[in-house]
């Protein structure tokens, strides 16, 4: 049998202090703890898990939720019996969760310390640890009395907080489900280069607010070793929640990396972070690059689902708006805000475009053609010979196509003149995917999915490609090995949208990525402006679409080219 050693915290070290006993005649709650080892996120770890009940708790109704990293310390118990019974926050369980040990293979061996890769890595594997795994389990146990837990869903009752590398922990997990977190206590946070953490400023700046409420705590003297300045990455983080327009306080000090200074404003701060409850936390409005194209309290709306997997968004003149289901080879038309078959065999149909003739081109998977389908849905040959992803029809009829497929990590980007005769024009790009041109369809945009770059080159008048460039750089999610960019499109401020496994991202001219906007089921594969002013985007999101209105209008390829206003550089 495996001997399991004591759990052990590595480097940077950190001590907690217990709180002095409370004196008031206060409600006392009780406290059991257990070892986890079923994780399938985290497979092969085991922790220990410490479980308080406040007195108050019935067994029925469903108890807020605080849950803080690195075990529970002893301050928490009496600060949530004080505040409970003094009702300046609502009935709380509090769950203090050790980091995973894979136990040692024998006593000549040592155990895999999970706790820098669970703490300090970002993505949402343990945001689903958590919320899949470890709180289903909570609930299987029973509090003095014979109570049984029960631990509310909703995000606006749950919280999250810890020390040090406990501390960005809880704000990943607040930043990954905001829906299912949306209170954090961050004390000594590590927000630095250990595992990416010192990119949280500026995600916490491009990204659309999410509505999630922050207490900070550090100190002048904490650390500043090879993985950067704590004292100075926790004030930078404090700057970037204010410019996002978060809910966020601080208390700094001038104490070192030291988990104890948690207990001193740990009460305030409780009494913060659940005040105005049960209303959740309310997001800001962010930038002045977000506040320039989204409208406050306009979010995204659905527009269909149970789709296979949808793609080619596309919009004619009058702003209709019309996608296909590539797995089921429909295109559907957006009538009155709700999907239409239009056709029932799209021959496989994936990305297309309106041309400026008003026929609808698509790239057709199932015969490897370019057809144009007309307004009675009847189609006609329009270009063969090769297997198109994702296409642009420009104001001359000329087309751009990519084919990611016929060589492996070397695709090809085609040329297609008015009258269907086609060339190759560049080949290269491990996976060229999404394509668009400016607004005054000087440049080419491609994206390159298996990479973090979107493409820009010069189009000559015989339709070759010049200058080409790896322009835009695109944020890629920590848990990704690209950045999955697919669908572009242009506003008509020169704006590039994006659509990438982070959501969309909104770059300016210079090739910089101003905006994240993620979707509500975390999924876009392209979009598409429509409406009749073509200010509603739509999105298409694997089995469902989403649209919604914004205050930039989209710039369609088929009109006539104009000068976009120059960047600001």
């Amino acid at each position: 049998m495996r001997r399991l050693l004591p759990l052990l915290l590595l480097t940077p070290a950190i001590a907690f202090a217990d709180e002095p006993k409370q004196s008031d005649p206060v409600p006392k709650g009780t406290t059991f703890s257990f070892d986890f080892n079923k994780s399938k996120v985290f497979p092969g770890t085991t922790r220990r898990v410490t479980v308080f009940v406040p007195a108050q708790y019935d067994g029925k109704t469903p108890a807020c939720v605080y849950v803080n990293q690195d075990g529970l310390p002893g301050y928490v118990g009496p600060t949530f019996e004080k505040l409970i019974a003094a009702k300046e926050m609502p009935v709380t369980i509090a769950i203090g969760v050790t980091p995973g040990v894979v136990p040692a293979a024998s006593k000549d061996t040592l155990p895999r310390f999970n706790r820098s890769y669970e703490y300090d890595g970002l993505g949402d594997a343990y945001a689903r640890m958590l919320l899949d795994e470890l709180l289903p389990e909570v609930e299987t146990k029973t509090a003095t009395g014979d109570r049984k837990i029960v631990l509310s869903k909703k995000g606006a009752d749950r919280a999250i907080g810890g020390a040090s590398s406990g501390a960005i922990c809880a704000f990943t997990v607040a930043w990954e489900r905001p829906d299912a977190f949306t209170r954090v206590f961050s004390t000594i946070g590590t927000y630095v280069g250990l595992r990416g953490g010192d990119i949280y400023p500026t995600l916490i700046r491009k990204f659309e607010p999410k509505p999630i409420r922050v207490f900070l705590q550090d100190g002048s003297k904490d650390l500043n070793i090879y993985g950067g300045d704590w004292w100075m990455a926790n004030q930078t983080m404090q700057r970037a929640l204010v410019f996002g327009g978060y809910e966020v306080k601080h208390e700094w000090n001038e104490g070192g990396h030291d988990g104890g200074l948690a207990a001193k404003p740990f009460p305030e701060a409780t009494k913060w972070l659940w005040k105005g409850w049960p209303e959740a936390p309310k997001a800001g409005e962010g930038s002045s690059q977000l506040k320039e194209i989204l409208i406050p309290g306009e979010g995204w709306k659905l527009v269909g689902e149970g789709y296979k997997f949808t793609e080619g968004p596309a919009t004619n003149a009058k702003g209709e708006v019309f996608f296909n289901d590539v797995g089921a080879a429909k295109t559907y038309k957006v009538v009155d805000g709700k999907p239409v078959e239009w056709l029932a065999d799209s021959k496989r149909g994936d990305g297309q475009r309106f041309g400026p003739d008003g026929k609808l081109y698509a790239n057709a998977a199932g015969v490897n053609k370019i057809l144009a389908w007309d307004a009675e849905g009847k189609a006609t040959e329009f270009a063969t010979g090769f297997k198109g992803n994702d296409l642009v029809v420009l104001n001359t009829g000329a087309i751009y196509d990519t084919d990611p497929f016929e060589t492996p990590n070397n695709s090809k980007i085609y040329y297609v003149s008015p009258q269907g005769e086609k060339k190759v024009v560049d080949t290269g790009l491990k996976f060229a995917n999404g394509i668009t041109v400016s607004p005054d369809q000087t440049l080419l945009y491609v994206a390159d999915s298996r990479t973090h770059w979107v493409y820009s080159y010069s189009i000559q008048p015989d339709g070759t490609l010049a200058n080409k460039q790896k322009y835009y750089h695109l944020y890629v999610h920590d848990r990704d090995d690209d950045s999955g960019a697919d669908g572009l499109r242009v506003d008509r401020d020169g704006r590039l949208w994006v659509a990438t496994k982070a959501g969309l991202q909104v770059c300016d001219q210079a090739g910089r990525v101003n905006c994240i906007i993620p979707t509500p089921n975390g999924k876009v594969s392209n979009l598409t402006f429509g409406g009749e002013n073509m200010d509603v985007i739509y999105a298409t999101c694997g089995e469902k679409v989403y649209s919604r209105k914004v205050k930039v209008k989209g710039a369609n390829a088929f009109e006539k080219p104009f000068k976009p206003t120059a960047p600001r550089l």
